[in-house]
């Protein structure tokens, strides 16, 4: 990394630090001592210990009695005001429900964040099928029902990039081949909905449909997901079809209601 500016004469070399820092964590490091946090971010241990103590004034971290770190709710409270989920959820969450409670099954919200999707809400349905997603993590776009979505009305420039980078297999099912993958990708545009089929796990199926904005653009993705041989993806897409489109016009009743109040 390029670094510009002294470490006494800018701000951006410190705050790079600070951001390593933070970005040490993730879903199977909750908790990291100040020896892993210098060996994750490869800072020398007493500067890692300074940046750390402000980081834990500040509230972006919290250190337990055991020592370790632990993201703070500071973190969470400022997550929590990122527009594009905090409006979307409030705005999907009504049907989401209802989806949830006709089916009794996973329904899952998400957005396109570059190349990934990355979960801004979802609701375990009862009994359903155990899923690896969890609001605020991110999943390769091209396994699942909401990738796949997100993927197929993402700009060519984003589509080329997943495409011909590394495509992750979860599943012996899981498709990599980028041609049968564009193939997928133009039958979702066509359709209206995706179908994921035993892509992350052998034991679970995935329906996604396009959530629009007042512009009639993509701008997030909604997926039911259910255990594979339950029930039929094409008998599944009209339910998901009518909830995505339900949450496309309380997004656009909200924004003319901003604009008439304005």
């Amino acid at each position: 990394m390029t670094r510009h500016g002294g470490q006494n004469g800018s701000t951006g070399p410190v705050l790079r630090r600070a951001l390593h820092l933070l970005d040490a964590f993730g879903p199977q490091r909750r908790a990291l001592t100040l020896t892993e946090l210098a060996r994750h971010t490869g800072l020398p241990a007493p500067t890692a210990h300074r940046m750390l103590r402000e980081l834990v004034a500040w509230g972006a971290l919290e250190r337990g009695a055991d020592g370790a770190y632990r993201i703070g709710l500071r973190i969470w409270e400022l997550g929590s005001l990122a527009p594009r989920g905090l409006g979307l959820r409030e705005r999907a969450l009504p049907s989401m429900e209802d989806l949830s409670q006709v089916t009794r099954e996973n329904v899952q919200l998400a957005v396109r964040e570059g190349t990934e999707v990355v979960y801004v809400e979802r609701i375990a349905g009862t009994a359903a099928v155990p899923v690896h997603t969890r609001v605020g993590g991110r999943f390769a776009m091209t396994a699942t029902g909401v990738g796949l979505v997100l993927l197929a009305h993402a700009p060519d420039e984003v589509q080329q990039e997943v495409l011909v980078g590394h495509i992750p297999q979860f599943t012996a099912r899981t498709v990599t081949d980028p041609e049968e993958l564009r193939r997928m990708l133009a039958h979702v545009r066509t359709s209206g909905f995706s179908i994921s089929d035993r892509q992350v796990t052998t034991d679970a199926l995935s329906v996604g449909a396009p959530i629009h904005d007042v512009r009639g653009q993509v701008c997030a993705a909604l997926s039911l997901v259910v255990r594979y041989g339950s029930a039929s993806p094409h008998a599944l897409s009209p339910l998901v079809r009518t909830s995505a489109r339900a949450i496309s016009r309380a997004l656009a009743d909200a924004d003319q209601g901003r604009i008439e109040s304005t």
